[in-house]
């Protein structure tokens, strides 16, 4: 199937990748695992289907995230993912390869910056151009860049938080941490294997935090969990409340109000006075926590709210932002130096 050239948005995360195609919205949100037959070298799987073998494949199969914290731990796995990712979303064979636009955490290296290029190209781009997290976030939410008004955004995905303060064209300051989603579902697992002496897995993790995980609870919700008792090596199911995993949680979402707090205090005045009338915008699936949002309004004195798609907004600004190329190019998109 030949077709013409597309331009195409992509949110690179450490748990999910979202593709957006311009005039289609978003056509595929998979998770960003791969499954290879360690023997062989064979890609067995990419996405859903190779998460859902996390965990459970024979020893000569084995499904791993390729990206850590944000940032490609396997170049090669990253490639191959992407590889199969544009193919279903290109249909096959191009005559005319696509335009892509990565989104990556604002706190990356050059030689990190390289590798996404790169895997881009070889993954069948024509040209890629990368874009920082808090830019496509806030492109995402909505905002227009284009004014001297100041911005406040909070990007919270998998493996990174990305925080800035952006005003016409530019970021003016910001805070990339590497703590998000996955970190959380690392805490609760910890939580619960200390506390009842029960192995749970990163799904299970994840599920209970979406479920009564809060950082600013009201009530106390329960769930029935399962997992492995560590002391007889049986499967076990257990009942876990919001109150059980809520001081787990704390730990880690308060860096992430201490650096909100942070850029705060390094904006310039006048920007403090836009963001005091305007408040702080969320994104990202790690914003979804429940009570994340009154956390960070009582401790940093600022309205807090979450963007109309928390989830796609990255993935929607990375493609927007090909219709404002010329504009952006200075202050946040960074163009691939070779072309194929």
């Amino acid at each position: 199937m030949c077709s013409f050239a597309k331009d195409i948005g992509i949110d690179l995360g450490t748990a999910s990748v979202l593709v957006y195609v311009k005039g289609k919205g978003v056509v595929l949100n998979e998770p960003s695992v791969v499954a290879i037959d360690k023997n062989t070298g064979k890609l067995l799987k990419v996405g859903g289907d190779a998460q859902a073998m996390l965990g459970r494949t024979p020893g000569n199969i084995v499904a791993i995230r390729p990206l850590r914290e944000g940032v490609i731990s396997d170049y090669d796995m990253t490639e191959r993912m992407l590889r199969e990712f544009l193919h279903k979303v290109t249909g096959g064979f191009q005559l005319f390869k696509p335009r892509v636009i990565i989104c990556v955490p604002s706190g990356i290296t050059e030689v990190e910056e390289r590798a996404v290029v790169d895997a881009g190209i070889q993954a069948g781009a024509r040209r890629v151009y990368l874009i920082e997290e808090p830019v496509a976030a806030a492109l995402g939410a909505g905002l227009d860049l284009s004014v001297p008004r100041g911005r406040f955004i909070l990007d919270m995905g998998g493996g990174t938080t990305d925080i800035a303060v952006l005003s016409l064209n530019g970021i003016v300051c910001k805070k990339s941490i590497k703590l998000a989603g996955r970190k959380l579902d690392e805490a609760i697992v910890r939580c619960v294997r200390t506390d009842r002496n029960v192995l749970i897995g990163e799904k299970m993790a994840e599920r209970i935090k979406i479920e009564v995980g809060s950082v600013f609870y009201t009530e106390d919700k329960e769930m029935e969990a399962k997992g492995r008792n560590l002391h007889t090596g049986l499967p076990e199911k257990f009942v876990i409340r919001t109150s059980d995993i809520y001081d787990a949680l704390m730990e880690q979402v308060m860096q992430i109000v201490t650096a909100v707090q942070q850029i705060l205090e390094i904006t310039p005045p006048e920007l403090s006075a836009d963001i005091w009338e305007d408040g702080l915008i969320m994104t990202g699936g790690g914003a979804l926590l429940h009570g994340l949002g009154d956390l960070i309004s009582q401790h940093a004195k600022i309205k807090v709210r979450l963007a109309e798609h928390p989830v796609e907004c990255v993935a929607i600004g990375t493609a927007l932002s090909f219709s404002k190329l010329d504009e952006l190019y200075d202050g946040f998109v960074t163009p691939s130096t070779h072309t194929h």
